[in-house]
Parts: structure tokens; C-alpha cells; sequence
């Protein structure tokens, strides 16, 4: 028996992400061809956040690079292939109101491959490419500290 095994066979709780302890996402800024990002709207089964568009993401695994993060998250998620091409930054995500405490790495990629498809439907209820001047509401509080490190790192 494996370490997580042994705590499930002693009646423990699985610690969860973000909820337990500080959990480790990833997060993307994609672009196709024509300048315009991709978003996605939260579904009932998100784990945060629903009802919000965002710049798509999730959390990272024990082990995992952050860039091979994002690769697998978009491709898992909307059949996506991006290429990570800058870190925009680094975020506090704090959820208070949810109990939840994340650190975000967001990323600048470009869409490489693929045709976007919901393949989480409980999870995602739209997706869609957006010019910047034109995105949906409401977004995610990440979304939002993003737009906004954005703004600043295209103005220099």
C-alpha cells in the first residue's frame, strides 16, 4: 500500500486542494490567429466560481511542470492543443466566501491545434474566442487580476 493508500485504509480525509491547503494552479491567456483569447463560462461542477467566464486552467499534479500543466489542462478540457510562450505572472486567488486559497502561475500561450469542444459539461457551460475589448461578464476574480497584469504588461 502506497502513503495515501495507508490514510484511507486509517479512516482519514483525503486532503483537498485549495480547501485543506494552499492549492497550485495554472491558468492561460490562448490566442488564435485573429488576436482573439479564449474563454470559458463555469459550470454547477467547478470547483469555484460558477457561473463566471475565465481564462481556462486547473491544478497542477505532483510532479507536473507548470507549462505541461496547461498543455494538459486545454487539452483534457476543450481537445486543445496551446504552446505556453511567457509566464504572465504569478497570482493570489483568493475565494474567502468558498474557503478556498489558491496560487495561480498564468500563462501566455498560443492556440497550436484542435477545434475547442466543451468535454466537460458540468464543468463548463459556453466556451468561445473574445476580442479583449469585447469580453463576456461577469469573469472570475483570477480572470480579472489577469486583465489587469495584462493592461500593464502590453503598455510598457
Amino acid at each position: 500500500m502506497g502513503v495515501h493508500d495507508d490514510a484511507a485504509a486509517a479512516g482519514d480525509q483525503v486532503s483537498r486542494a485549495g480547501i485543506d491547503h494552499v492549492g497550485v494552479g495554472v491558468g492561460a491567456l490562448v490566442f488564435d490567429g485573429e488576436g482573439r483569447v479564449f474563454l470559458a463560462k463555469r459550470g454547477a461542477g467547478a470547483r469555484n466560481e460558477a457561473g463566471t467566464w475565465e481564462f481556462p486552467g486547473g491544478g497542477v499534479a505532483f510532479g507536473e511542470r507548470l507549462a505541461d500543466a496547461v498543455r494538459r489542462e486545454f487539452l483534457e478540457e476543450y481537445g486543445m492543443e496551446v504552446e505556453a510562450t511567457g509566464l504572465l505572472g504569478v497570482f493570489d486567488h483568493l475565494l474567502p466566501e468558498e474557503g478556498q486559497h489558491w496560487v495561480s502561475a498564468t500563462f501566455l500561450a498560443k492556440h497550436v491545434g484542435g477545434t475547442p469542444e466543451i468535454r466537460e459539461p458540468g464543468k463548463c457551460l459556453e466556451i468561445g474566442w473574445f476580442r479583449l475589448d469585447a469580453l463576456p461578464r461577469p469573469l472570475s476574480r483570477i480572470t480579472e487580476e489577469n486583465l489587469t497584469a495584462y493592461a500593464r504588461e502590453t503598455d510598457r
